[in-house]
């Protein structure tokens, strides 16, 4: 769901205590190879029950990943990947995460744990609907059957069977990653988790307090905050921070964008983002709204979109706008197992849609939230424990990021979180903004080595606070100005 309408509603998701049923045997790590990383890595599996309240019932297998501390003398406490989603793998996603981490990887294991309903791990994934003309694509009624079909045939699956799509919450999920802690004989995690992986990372924290060292947490999506209601406000805040931004250079933006809001629905001609045939459609308002988000995840997209906008606006050609959505997250390892989302999503965050008090944007409207609500309608749903929507006081240093240009997890949420975490202890947790980033601070250039700082530090009270400065100077990207060729009169000589 990555191409158009069916692709961009799996862009906004740009987002699981019974004991542990018993850790059972887990195989020995095997020299394997991942795409992206050069190096041979250790791979593993832990054989988890699907119901802990059930360890003789259905097992599923959970696939971890570790790249070796570089050092012979490696300290003991690794590194944990939280994957992004919900729905990423976290070993697809390694080649692209390494990079950030590799200082941590001198002296530090780094494991990747591919949570369950993702990746190896009794996975949940749906059809790739990429490929399909994009007519169905469009067709809000034939995804929602693509999906309900999804659900069935999950369904019948060994570890979907008897209502099983109920057992990938969150809270299961960190379950297993304590059992991989335990099969890796790792006393304790450094936990990094980026926007669904912050949730992971909170709730194994709130789990296991004594297993974790350090958590760095980037673009914090906690359990409270009823995803489908915050996606409505968090994204026109971010589509007027990026009106308000360029009002200098594009001071018709604002009145454009209303009087292409007002042109639809009406017919456009677009190319195919993967076969670059020309495909006749018609664009709604539904369909506009999921097309301009996902550039608003990454500031250096976002700056085109003042053009993009202006030319669908006047000249009705919405090359660019697709084209830009089109490029956000498009790679295989950024796909999500739709149907892990929906059994976390549908469990957490739709049961509490009725109590939010997030007012709905008024371009983006209840769109997210009449989507979920209808998927959730029969999607199984698994029983949270009422404190997993509590965040207690931190045992151990937390680093909060967040970036005041992110459409789905801005600082608000990591202000209530840094909050909480803090009571009584607020040397103990630091809020890190960076006013121009979009979702995921890691990327920013010299975040790299803040984090390793960080982690590395030897005490905790030398842990807390880093100097983020280098990266909150960072100014926005300007907007983009399209190249205009020279006209040329008179005969050509």
């Amino acid at each position: 769901m990555r191409e158009w309408r069916g692709r961009l509603a799996k862009a906004y998701t740009a987002l699981t205590l019974a004991g542990l049923g018993g850790a059972a045997a887990a195989a020995p790590l095997q020299p394997c190879r991942i795409d992206g990383i050069p190096n041979e890595l250790q791979c593993g599996s832990l054989q988890r029950p699907l119901d802990p309240a059930r360890p003789d019932g259905v097992k599923i297998a959970v696939h971890y990943l570790v790249v070796p501390a570089m050092a012979r003398n490696k300290q003991p406490d690794a590194v944990l990947m939280l994957a992004g989603g919900p729905g990423q793998s976290a070993i697809n996603i390694a080649s692209r995460v390494l990079p950030r981490l590799s200082r941590l990887g001198n002296r530090r294991d780094i494991v990747f744990i591919d949570q369950r309903g993702t990746g190896k791990s009794a996975p949940l994934d749906c059809p790739d609907d990429s490929k399909l003309p994009v007519t169905e694509q469009l067709d809000s009624e034939a995804q929602m059957k693509r999906l309900d079909a999804c659900r069935v045939a999950l369904e019948k699956l060994p570890y979907g069977q008897d209502g099983g799509l109920r057992f990938f919450t969150t809270t299961l999920a960190m379950q297993d990653m304590d059992a991989v802690r335990e099969a890796l004989a790792v006393p304790q995690w450094n936990l990094v988790g980026g926007s669904y992986g912050t949730r992971a990372a909170l709730e194994y924290l709130r789990l296991f307090p004594t297993k974790v060292r350090r958590t760095l947490i980037d673009g914090v999506a906690p359990a409270d905050m009823v995803l489908p209601a915050s996606f409505s406000a968090d994204g026109q805040a971010a589509l007027d921070q990026l009106f308000d931004a360029h009002a200098k250079t594009h001071p018709q933006l604002r009145t454009e964008w209303q009087q292409l809001l007002a042109s639809l629905p009406r017919p456009v001609t677009v190319a195919h983002p993967l076969t670059g045939q020309p495909e006749r459609f018609t664009v709604d308002r539904e369909l506009l709204m999921r097309a301009v988000r996902p550039p608003l995840y990454q500031p250096m997209l976002a700056s085109a979109l003042p053009a993009a906008i202006h030319a669908a606006a006047k000249d009705g050609r919405f090359e660019g706008l697709f084209g830009l959505t089109s490029a956000f997250g498009s790679a295989k390892a950024m796909r999500l197992a739709m149907g892990m989302h929906f059994s976390v999503v549908c469990a957490e965050d739709v049961p509490r849609l009725a109590d939010s008090t997030d007012k709905p944007g008024a371009d983006f409207q209840r769109m997210d939230a009449d989507m979920y609500t209808r998927v959730c309608k029969t999607w199984p749903r698994g029983d949270v424990p009422a404190d997993f929507y509590k965040l207690p006081a931190a045992p151990s240093p937390v680093l909060v990021m967040s970036g005041g240009a992110d459409p789905a997890t801005p600082p608000r949420h990591g202000e209530r979180v840094a909050k909480a975490l803090g009571a009584g202890h607020p040397e103990r947790v630091q809020h890190l903004v960076v006013p121009q980033a979009g979702h995921g601070v890691m990327t920013v250039g010299c975040v790299r080595d803040l984090m390793f700082r960080f982690i590395d530090a030897k005490t905790d009270a030398s842990a807390l606070p880093q100097d983020g400065s280098c990266a909150t100077r960072i100014p926005r990207p300007t907007a983009f100005q399209p190249i205009q060729a020279p006209t040329t009169t008179g005969a050509a000589q």
